[in-house]
């Protein structure tokens, strides 16, 4: 059975799938019904050329991942508002409302790379230039900066995975996975053949920001600047390279099962058993319920025979 071009991520009690052009969220509402908005984005036949080259290709897919991310948690969190303790609001035109939620968005955008960039990019810099004065391998200076980048980032990823909120959504994380990998074995997408599946998947993007950790390790060791500010820099100016790197990983690792590529996706495969949690089936129905939106699986899995025989 082939990949299938399809991928997610996890929302507020729901999951997001995205494929090609077309991207949906489902969300299991507080009354228990499921909810499905569709929707759509920029696709690869749609981006200009330069947009679909090797590396420049993982910049795009990044922002564009993280937008429709955002946009994503931005909806499922309005099913789960208090609505007893919001103070009353004017009534805002549609296109209002348009321009109101474009700039919260970009400014969430805008905080998360922000945020993102200083903690796990230019705070292990500030910390391993300490050592400057001790030690004056500029190559064991970028290694430990890297092991300090490694251990925020896990801190981090065990730290929100004591949320309960997280935990919940580490649950439909798992849901998405389990999906996908229900699909790409073959079988129907039922609650009962997903539970079945594996949690784990190697096109996830918890494998994505650990390859852009050990990438960041090799890019960093290699550049030698003494300056402080100039070294700070770089860190900013090379994310949109790692990032293009690391995406360039995950495309080779997801579609491929040779043993080089089953090896190099140990590590993040591991890093999974944080931040995916075996879900409940009514989280398996909202997952099947995004797939279902956005492709026709029966199609699929009779197309997929077809080319077998």
């Amino acid at each position: 059975m082939s990949r299938i071009n399809i991928g997610g991520q996890a929302v507020m009690e729901g999951v997001m799938m995205r494929n090609n052009d077309r991207y949906a969220v489902a969300v299991r509402k507080p009354d228990k019904q499921i909810e499905v908005k569709t929707n759509r984005c920029t696709g690869t036949s749609d981006r200009p050329a330069v947009c679909n080259l090797p590396i420049v290709r993982g910049v795009f897919s990044f922002v564009q991942s993280l937008t429709i991310g955002v946009k994503t948690l931005m909806y499922s969190a309005q099913f789960f508002e208090d609505e007893e303790e919001e103070a009353p609001k004017k009534e805002k035109t549609k296109e209002q409302e348009a321009r109101a939620e474009k700039a919260e968005m970009a400014g969430t955008v805008t905080f998360s790379i922000v945020l993102a960039v200083g903690l796990f990019m230019l705070l292990p810099a500030w910390i391993a230039s300490l050592l400057d004065d001790v030690i004056k391998s500029h190559v064991l200076i970028g290694l430990i900066e890297g092991v300090i980048r490694l251990a925020i980032f896990l801190g981090y990823v065990i730290a929100i995975s004591r949320m309960e909120d997280i935990k919940r959504t580490y649950m439909y994380h798992g849901a998405e996975h389990k999906t996908i990998n229900c699909l790409e074995h073959g079988n129907e997408l039922t609650v009962e053949n997903v539970m079945q599946a594996s949690r784990f998947h190697k096109r996830c993007g918890t494998s994505f920001l650990f390859i852009v950790m050990i990438v960041s390790i090799l890019v960093f060791m290699c550049i030698t600047v003494d300056a402080m500010w100039l070294r700070l820099l770089l860190r900013v100016l090379l994310v949109p390279v790692i990032a293009g790197i690391s995406y360039e990983f995950i495309r080779f690792a997801g579609n491929s099962e040779s043993w080089i590529a089953n090896l190099l996706s140990k590590p993040g495969l591991l890093i999974q058993r944080l931040t995916t949690k075996e879900p409940t089936e009514d989280m398996v129905e909202v997952a099947i319920a995004s797939v279902e939106a956005v492709l026709d699986w029966r199609a699929y899995l009779e197309e997929q025979a077809k080319s077998e025989k």
